[in-house]
């Protein structure tokens, strides 16, 4: 469910209509519903109220300040993935013992930062990762409480590039060689084993690979406890998907997903950990697009938006599907026409759907990408030097620009011109 509904013929955001934010910021533009946000989070934090748990929002999908502080303040931990990504927790409001800091390349810079501003648990991907954190932990005269992130060779049944849980996938250490490797970090100064770290892929509309890991993670903490090592908390990732398209079979709901988990490893008496990003913000955001240009070809007709790849790389990227709806509302079981929808980037992957039948449009009318509240913005750039896109964030009646579009004069003056060539071209 979300807060993106027709009132009066108008596409609103909760109370707020689209058109009316349109006018003001211009287009194309991120809006997000913070009651559809707030709402998806709470269902994952219910759904686990029988154990003890908590909730880490994965800033990868959707790193804005407000949105940040906006879950922290409701509850939520953060996984980070980067340096900046915690920077941006912490400048958030969120303490560090309710961030989780995941990825496979953490520098060493990136683990004094944490150690020095607080950190819940590192999610160690190897063996080199552990020994480095182990050298910066004890320069620092500190431990680093530590979950391996273990791989348990299990299909996630999703795209290619999101797939995280393979044997062929460069996250985690094999789960067959798990014992030694959590022999080692017992035996490396600095560091305090506290759990196990798991993650097989995103966007998984079944819960049956789930189901798969979580079963192996069990088996594998009844060995590890058995060796001598205090396994307390279970970090189960993410991944669990969205509809982004009403005309598909919804993904199993966040209450059936918890009820499985209490299933696997409820016996356990672990403290759960789940890292849940696009099941929270996908469905909590839009793109606003106004069309520039119907443009007939030889065999279809062109659809010309200002919104290009740039803006959203998902359908290039991933072959991602978007409803692409009209802020207008047609009238029931009107006449539809069919479309490539295109943006004005000179590629022709600056594509968003081909052959999709859509309302008549003209030029100047507004569109708006459902379900692009996650890996939109976050994966956005200036190619082209089309400046990043204004980001909006609605709460009933009110709204608020919580990222301007940048001049092309601020653009441009990133830039450094070297001495030698000074003078005009």
């Amino acid at each position: 469910m979300d807060h993106f509904l027709y009132r009066d013929g108008r596409l609103h955001a909760e109370d707020v209509p689209l058109e009316a934010i349109a006018a003001e910021v211009g287009t194309p533009f991120y809006c997000y519903s913070a009651a559809t946000l707030l709402r998806h989070y709470r269902l994952f934090d219910e759904a686990l109220s029988g154990m003890p748990h908590l909730v880490c929002f994965a800033v990868k999908s959707n790193s804005n300040q407000a949105i940040l502080r906006l879950l922290g303040q409701a509850g939520a931990g953060m996984d980070v993935v980067s340096g900046g990504e915690y920077a941006r927790a912490r400048a958030a409001g969120v303490s560090g013992d309710r961030i989780v800091f995941s990825g496979v390349g953490k520098t060493r810079g990136e683990m004094r930062t944490a150690l020095e501003g607080g950190i819940r648990q590192f999610n160690v991907e190897s063996e080199p990762e552990m020994r480095a954190l182990s050298e910066v932990a004890v320069s620092l005269g500190v431990t680093a409480p530590i979950a391996v992130r273990v791989n348990p060779d299990v299909d996630a049944k999703t795209h290619a590039k999101i797939a995280t849980g393979k044997s062929e996938n460069k996250f985690g250490i094999p789960i067959s060689r798990a014992k030694e490797v959590y022999a080692l970090a017992a035996s490396l100064p600095g560091l305090e084993v506290v759990g196990i770290d798991v993650h097989i892929g995103s966007q998984l509309t079944d819960l049956e690979p789930f189901r798969l890991a979580y079963r192996k993670v069990a088996a594998l903490t009844e060995e590890l406890r058995a060796a001598g090592h205090d396994i307390r908390r279970l970090d189960l990732g993410g991944g669990l998907g969205i509809p982004y398209t009403r005309s598909n079979a919804a993904p199993p709901l966040p209450l059936d997903y918890g009820a499985m988990v209490q299933e696997e490893v409820g016996h356990l008496g672990c403290e759960v950990e789940i890292e849940p990003g696009r099941l929270i913000s996908g469905n909590a955001g839009v793109l606003v697009s106004e069309v520039i240009y119907v443009k007939e070809g030889e065999d279809r007709t062109f659809l010309i938006l200002d919104a290009a790849m740039n803006d959203l790389v998902r359908p290039s990227m991933y072959d991602a599907h978007h409803d692409i709806v009209p802020l207008a509302e047609p009238a029931p079981a009107s006449e539809q026409a069919r479309y490539d929808v295109v943006g004005p980037v000179c590629e022709t992957g600056d594509t968003f759907a081909r052959g999709r039948d859509l309302a008549p449009c003209a030029p100047g009318d507004l569109v708006a990408f459902r379900s692009a509240g996650a890996y939109g913005a976050v994966m956005a750039s200036e190619y082209n030097t089309r400046p990043l896109i204004p980001e909006v964030l609605v709460q009933g009646s009110d709204w608020a620009v919580i990222r301007r579009r940048p001049s092309f004069e601020e653009i441009i003056a990133r830039d450094a011109v070297p001495a030698w060539l000074d003078g005009d071209a």
